[in-house]
């Protein structure tokens, strides 16, 4: 059945919106490429209401009132799959609806690096997808998880906050599960989850340390753990995990990370310079022997110099992708130096001068 939104939900997807927010007794606004512009649909409390009663999953709404957010899925007919937050502003109910397409996209089709599809392969260890919120994260996880499926005989079962990509069995086996309709929490999945005899463990978000100290047991047991964390760099990921621990377990935590990490993939997302549409801007650490090093020894300040000279081993900063795109055409020099935590280096490799360790330049 449509729900009484459903032309504002159809309106979103035909105008290639990335989200849509619905606010009591305002107008509607949707995301698109990266901007946001309001649209003449109001919704006040009549229509709240009916939505709600709509959308909402049975039982779920007592959640709602005792916490003030949930988070659910919604497949809208004839439209497509919404990630939804329901939550409270100023006392008003509101809704943030992000649109995700039910097939995972390949690799090529986001404009991914090809190096991702070796790190998807990994037999254990975690893998890292880090990034802001809307930065792409879980399309980019989605991108990895299709190529296991369409390359690799393994059993993989995901546990998600709701889910977001549906996957059918090409060579793997997938079991997907939403948190608070197939699982009490993301801690309850994953301890049933190594009782279900998995190759790869799928964690929405790594939200808490109790769930990182099992799934870093799963990794050094033998499985691919792949999850996804809020950092602003792919070095990031290693302190944002350290943080969630008290200081005299830091260093264990560290040790043991430098062994079981295999790659940290953080993604910016970037308009496109001609026509519609965002291209992913990606940094990307693998744990090669230098860096397990660099992570043992506790010298993280070092990953970023590491990154910037592992483009041998697959390794990318964020300048050397934004200058890749630049060069291509793909972005414009302006969304390149608004993205780029170091234009100064990006506005000198742009007119071709680039510099070595000890500030020569490298003829």
């Amino acid at each position: 059945m449509q729900s009484i939104i459903h032309d504002l939900l159809n309106t979103a997807v035909e105008n290639q919106a990335s989200d849509v927010h619905v606010r009591k007794d305002k107008n509607a606004l949707l995301r698109i490429d990266g901007a946001l512009v309001e649209v003449e649909y109001e919704v006040n409390s009549q229509i709240m209401d009916q939505c709600l009663e709509q959308i909402v999953p049975p039982g779920q709404i007592e959640r709602f009132l005792e916490s003030g957010d949930l988070d659910f899925a919604w497949e809208e007919p004839g439209v497509g799959r919404f990630r939804v937050n329901l939550h409270k502003e100023r006392g008003k109910r509101g809704l943030s609806m992000r649109y995700v397409k039910g097939t995972a996209p390949t690799l090529e089709e986001v404009n991914l690096p090809a190096i991702l599809k070796k790190i998807a392969e990994s037999r254990s260890g975690v893998i890292f997808v880090t990034g802001t919120t809307g930065s792409g994260k879980s399309t980019t996880m989605a991108a990895m998880l299709d190529h296991i499926n369409t390359t690799l005989k393994r059993h993989i079962i995901t546990i998600e906050d709701p889910i977001e990509y549906t996957f059918s069995d090409k060579r793997s086996f997938f079991e997907q599960r939403e948190v608070g309709l197939d699982a009490e929490s993301f801690d309850s999945a994953l301890i049933h989850a190594l009782r279900q005899d998995p190759d790869i463990i799928v964690i929405g978000e790594m939200r808490s340390r109790k769930t990182f100290e099992t799934a870093l047991a799963a990794a050094e047991t033998g499985h691919l753990v792949i999850t996804t964390l809020h950092t602003r760099d792919a070095a990031q990921s290693i302190t944002r995990i350290l943080d969630m621990f008290p200081m005299e377990e830091r260093e264990t935590i560290r040790r043991s990370m430098a062994g079981i990490m295999r790659a940290s993939i953080c993604q910016r997302l970037a308009p496109r310079a001609i026509g519609k549409g965002v291209v992913p801007i990606t940094e990307i650490l693998i744990n090669t022997p230098i860096v397990r090093k660099l992570i043992f020894d506790g010298r993280l300040d070092r990953l970023a110099q590491a990154i910037e000279g592992g483009g041998e081993d697959g390794m990318m900063s964020f300048n050397m992708d934004l200058l890749k795109r630049v060069n291509e055409g793909t972005i414009s020099e302006e969304t390149a130096l608004s993205l780029s935590d170091n234009p100064q280096a990006l506005r000198m490799n742009l007119k071709g001068i680039f510099l070595n360790e000890g500030g020569g330049i490298i003829q």
